[in-house]
């Protein structure tokens, strides 16, 4: 197919977007036409496929996230193209529908990606995932991951992290099924027990409407830097989903008979006694709040028989909030509640499972979970 000129022997914006409308997604068209289209490929209006992609976003400030995504990269199948956001470089691998973008600002300042990326390009996110450092008091090497949100927090607060107050971003399904594949990779390549493995309680930004997680390196900027870490975080990438010709790890099918789903209450920041049961095989998990993330505010001087509307604090709307970005996660799945009962005082544990009784949520023990 030729390409016509106008007068000025130039195409108009218009001829290029009839142009490639015809022949951009057939195979008749002629390279020249593909080299065109490639570099029009954002601007242009497009037919609107609703492609269903991965986002993996990184960001070059931070060893611990460019590592990875450079070690990813250097994998079979990935060919640069046009990011289609500004201020990033974009990388694809066809075969699986992922796209990798490259930033240059904090990881947790691009908010709404989701949004932006189908606004620009006509495909549909699907999911999203992070790579970041992570920072700890302890200073511990550890790998974990986590899902994203501060539920907690009340409109007007600061939100240091990102995100935005009240906010929960869906967890992605994966979260479980990596986890567990994390620790297989980590101890193969042996950085365990140098390493922790780990879930991480919901917390911080960016903004997010598509199930989204973090996987993360922690937590000094020698292990930031740690080249064997960034490596097995790649291999999970890139093994779990699918792109090495395997099967992905952690495709969420509702329709499974082991189809329930743990939203974590209560504990501390690694949510260890959810992690016991999140390490088995099969168990699904969706957001983890922490005990700081359901502020309690007891009027009653902490006497059990506290009315549940008497307590303030904004641990109900956290809940609820956690609640329903899992369910929306996890079509056909029951969410069933799991309370780190050791965490809270009798006033506390009261109020929680009066609430979560008004609100229809179940509570599961951990054999309920496989």
């Amino acid at each position: 197919m030729l390409l016509k000129t106008t007068s000025l022997g130039l195409l108009t914006t218009t001829a290029i977007s009839k142009t490639l409308n015809k022949c951009f997604f057939t195979k008749a068209a002629s390279p020249a036409t593909l080299r065109l289209a490639r570099r029009f490929h954002c601007s242009l209006p497009r037919k609107r496929t609703k492609k269903m992609v991965t986002l993996i976003v990184a960001t070059t400030t931070d060893p611990a996230s460019i590592n990875p995504a450079n070690a990813l990269l250097a994998m079979p199948g990935w060919d640069p193209t046009p990011s289609c956001l500004q201020d990033m470089k974009g990388f694809g691998n066809g075969a699986g529908g992922v796209r990798v973008l490259l930033h240059n600002k904090g990881i947790v300042e691009e908010d709404d990606l989701d949004r932006r990326w189908e606004e620009a390009t006509g495909e549909r996110v699907d999911e999203l995932i992070f790579l970041s450092k992570h920072t700890a008091v302890s200073n511990r090497p550890a790998l974990t991951v986590h899902p994203i949100g501060v539920p907690h927090l009340r409109p007007g607060d600061a939100a240091p992290q990102g995100g935005r107050p009240g906010w929960a971003a869906p967890p992605s399904p994966r979260i479980g099924p990596w986890l567990r594949h994390l620790k297989e990779l980590a101890q193969a390549h042996n950085l365990v027990p140098e390493f922790e493995i780990t879930l991480e309680g919901t917390h911080h930004g960016p903004i997010t409407n598509t199930p989204t997680m973090f996987l993360e390196i922690g937590s000094t900027d020698e292990y930031w830097k740690r080249q064997d870490a960034a490596q097995v975080i790649a291999l999970l990438v890139w093994e779990g989903l699918g792109l090495g010709g395997g099967a992905a790890v952690g495709n969420w099918n509702g329709e499974k008979d082991k189809n329930r789903v743990l939203l974590g209450i209560g504990g501390g920041h690694y949510a260890p006694r959810h992690m016991d049961i999140v390490l088995k095989d099969g168990v699904w998990v969706g957001h983890l709040l922490s005990g700081y993330s359901l502020p309690m505010e007891d009027p009653s001087q902490s006497k059990a028989e506290t009315n549940t509307k008497e307590i303030g604090g904004t641990w109900r709307e956290a809940i609820k909030a956690g609640f329903e970005a899992t369910q929306s996660a996890f079509p056909g799945g029951e969410i069933l509640a799991h309370l780190d009962h050791k965490s809270f005082k009798s006033w506390q544990k009261n109020a929680i499972t009066g609430f979560l009784g008004e609100q229809n949520i179940k509570i599961g023990k951990p054999n309920d979970f496989y």
